[in-house]
């Protein structure tokens, strides 16, 4: 028996062949709606980066600068890398500016990443001695870095993240010198053996740890003994440290400069060299002089042996 089919009918079995035939048209729909819907949720769970200061470092430091590097650690938690757009920088003491900076495009955090962001600052000793009178040289002094990074986090836009951290450099201060006495063992025109006893004066509010030194003595303008040594001693704060210091030479080869010396009428000395030394902030190499001593060569008792024996006094 034939039947026949209404309109209606059609419309159904049309639709039916449809989205069978297509994989299920609306499952597709459904399924670009979830995702849409997942990705929305994605984009409002952005969440601001993290930052933290977690080291300051002195990689070196001398009589006219020092250099800092602060480490700054950044965690992005995002599911996209982040630019940095610039990064702001002030160091102050007690209030005090003693640098600012701005270091622009400074890179990109990687997605759900970390990294270590250094930054440089160059401290000039005489800036700041001349910008601020009261801060004296060999003093240790507390500063504060701030440091401001802006980044740009999508959806969220730019933002910023201010940090801080504290700590203590020294404003180093150049230790003098000076020459008590020299000790002759030996004495001849041909050949002079002695110690040399050398004044370390440290001004300084830290103790300089002594790794080595080398020096170089004139007398009227002619060198009689350079020398170096590693002698390890601790050169304590504020205080005057000693040395005894071996030198040789051949007094015949100085002429009228050492002939004063002997006949008492006395003669200009110098005394220039380097120290090497450690600080509770870095190693330093300082170096050391004096200029327009006056010396005499005499004949004294030695309270050691009770022998006589010749000094250069300096005066």
């Amino acid at each position: 028996m034939y039947h026949s089919m209404s309109s209606s009918d059609n419309a159904k079995k049309a639709d039916k062949d449809q989205d069978e035939g297509e994989g299920g048209f609306f499952d597709k729909v459904k399924d670009f709606i979830q995702d849409i819907g997942e990705k929305i949720e994605d984009a409002v769970s952005f969440g601001k980066p993290t930052a933290d200061v977690t080291g300051i470092h002195i990689p070196q430091i001398s009589l006219e600068k020092v250099e800092l590097i602060a480490d700054v650690l950044i965690t992005n938690p995002n599911p996209v890398p982040i630019p940095l757009v610039d990064i702001e920088y002030l160091i102050e003491s007690e209030g005090r500016k003693l640098m600012s900076g701005t270091i622009p495009d400074a890179g990109t955090i990687e997605a759900h990443g970390s990294e270590t962001v250094k930054i440089p600052v160059l401290l000039i000793y005489d800036d700041i001695k001349s910008t601020y009178g009261d801060i004296k040289p060999g003093s240790i002094i507390p500063y504060l870095v701030k440091v401001i990074l802006h980044v740009d986090v999508p959806v969220i836009g730019r933002i910023s993240l201010p940090l801080e951290k504290a700590g203590e450099i020294p404003v180093p201060y150049k230790p003098d010198v000076d020459i008590s006495k020299i000790k002759f063992e030996k004495f001849s025109f041909e050949e002079a053996t002695a110690t040399l006893h050398l004044n370390l004066d440290n001004k300084n509010d830290f103790d300089l740890g002594l790794n080595a030194l080398d020096y170089e003595i004139w007398l009227s303008n002619v060198s009689i003994a350079s020398a170096e040594t590693k002698e390890s001693t601790n050169i304590k704060k504020q205080e005057v440290t000693t040395m005894t210091l071996p030198i040789s030479f051949r007094p015949k080869d100085f002429g009228s400069a050492m002939w004063d010396m002997i006949r008492g009428k006395g003669t200009g000395y110098t005394i220039k060299g380097h120290i090497d030394v450690n600080t509770p902030f870095g190693h330093m190499k300082i170096p050391i002089s004096r200029e327009g001593g006056t010396t005499r060569l005499k004949k004294e008792d030695d309270d050691d042996d009770n022998d006589e024996v010749y000094y250069c006094h300096f005066i």
